[in-house]
């Protein structure tokens, strides 16, 4: 990875600030983005997070410097349908504790996917991936889920819970893929896309 490229970090989730610090990336953290987040229709909702991805990447507020390398991430998490039928829909950021209560209540006892997007760009290319983990959640009961949202307060995550949290540590029984990933960052893709770039 060479040691003259500035990398930037387009994104606010302390989450994400954490994993890129641990692998000893030199990165500063830019926010300032004229995209506007609203309805994405597809078919596949795993596609969501990259389209996200790509226009927080896009409407980053100055064009890049050469020596530049930004970076903007997206996570989603997916409730697929079980037997009885219905479409896959999208578990985002909860409006508020009735909504987190919900969606806790939705994940509880199945298997749902988080998807994470991730774009790098500087001023003549961009790269694009996403990594999907399974991961399944035990019953939970009110008590409890009503304990991880009053203490926690996870409205700032996807899917109203923090894989790093208590609830991770009470509720999951499996993770299949990147635990990182679930966290909203898959650093080890990261680094390999960062350590190909000239």
């Amino acid at each position: 990875m060479s040691p003259t490229r500035k990398i930037i970090l387009a994104s606010s989730s302390p989450r994400r600030r954490e994993l890129l610090s641990g692998l000893d990336v030199p990165f500063t953290v830019d926010t300032l983005n004229s995209f506007e987040e609203g309805p994405l229709d597809f078919d596949d909702p795993a596609e969501v997070p990259l389209a996200l991805a790509q226009g927080k990447s896009h409407g980053f507020h100055r064009p890049l410097q050469e020596d530049e390398i930004l970076i903007a991430a997206d996570t989603v998490v997916i409730l697929r349908p079980d037997s009885s039928g219905g479409k896959a829909r999208v578990l985002g950021k909860p409006r508020d504790r009735e909504d987190a209560v919900r969606m806790l209540r939705e994940l509880s006892g199945k298997v749902h996917e988080v998807v994470t997007a991730v774009v790098l760009r500087d001023p003549s290319r961009e790269q694009s991936f996403s990594e999907k983990t399974l991961v399944s959640f035990r019953n939970l009961s009110d008590a409890e889920i009503d304990y991880y949202v009053d203490r926690y307060k996870p409205y700032d995550k996807a899917g109203s819970y923090g894989v790093q949290e208590w609830i991770g540590y009470v509720a999951i029984d499996r993770i299949e893929g990147s635990f990182y990933n679930v966290m909203g960052f898959p650093v080890h893709k990261v680094y390999e896309l960062l350590s190909s770039w000239e």
